[in-house]
C-alpha cells in the first residue's frame, strides 16, 4: 500500500491531516510510511493534478474522489463532510474507506 500526503506549505491544515491519517493507520494496525510531498509551484500542481492542500492518495486514488477533479492550484483544499459541513481535512470516514 502506498500512501501519499501532498501539501502546499502556505496552507496550515496539512499537519492536522497527517496526524489524523497516522491515527487511523495505527488504529487499523497498518504499519505504512506516509510519503510527504511538498508542492511548490503551480507547474508542479498541474503535473501532479494537485487540487489543493492537503491531498491524500492511497495507491494513487484520492481519498475524496469528488474533490479530486478540482482545478490544480497552490491553495487550501475544502472537504465536504457527510453531514454537509466543510472541513480543511478529510473525515475519518473518508480515510477509513480509502484504506479498505
Amino acid at each position: 500500500m502506498k500512501i501519499e500526503l501532498l501539501y502546499w506549505d502556505g496552507c496550515p491544515s496539512h499537519p492536522e491531516a497527517l496526524e489524523l491519517l497516522q491515527t487511523v493507520l495505527a488504529e487499523r494496525g497498518l504499519d505504512v510510511t506516509v510519503e510527504l510531498h511538498e508542492v511548490r509551484t503551480n507547474e508542479e500542481a498541474e503535473t501532479l493534478r494537485f487540487p489543493g492542500s492537503p491531498t491524500i492518495r492511497v495507491d494513487g486514488r484520492d481519498v475524496d474522489a469528488a474533490g479530486a477533479g478540482e482545478r490544480p492550484a497552490l491553495t487550501c483544499r475544502i472537504y465536504h463532510l457527510a453531514d454537509g459541513r466543510v472541513s480543511p481535512v478529510p473525515s475519518r470516514e473518508q480515510l477509513e474507506e480509502a484504506l479498505r
